[in-house]
């Protein structure tokens, strides 16, 4: 039996908001990351010839772009059943060891809860 993890209403929206950016724009996989000060960026992953990015990577991209100087959570929604180490050194960059990183499934299930070490 599958341990149950309780979210507060702010983790749940971040995997929300995850799940909408991957399915509106068709890609593998959707993120959003919440910072220091509460505001949200939401991402797909970037397949470019030039360019791959997750898209835990680029929403971190996207937040340090727009000024935020720290991460409280990260939220991705893939078909993964584990978090990839690109996407975790992304989070310790930003939020520092210890910031949650939320994995969930296309469905919006949880599936782990890691903190970036």
């Amino acid at each position: 039996m599958s341990e149950i993890i309780e979210l507060d209403p702010e983790d749940k929206k971040i995997i929300t908001l995850a799940r909408s950016v991957r399915a509106r724009n068709g890609v593998a996989e959707g993120a959003a990351v919440r910072d220091e000060t509460g505001r949200t960026y939401t991402a797909g992953s970037v397949a470019l010839e030039s360019l791959r990015l997750s898209a835990l990577q680029t929403a971190v991209a996207m937040a340090v772009a727009s000024g935020a100087k720290g991460l409280e959570a990260a939220a991705v929604v893939t078909e993964a059943d584990t978090p990839a180490e690109a996407d975790l050194a992304a989070v310790r960059d930003l939020g520092g060891a210890g910031t949650p990183l939320l994995l969930a499934g296309p469905d919006g299930a949880l599936r782990v809860r890691v903190e970036a070490r």
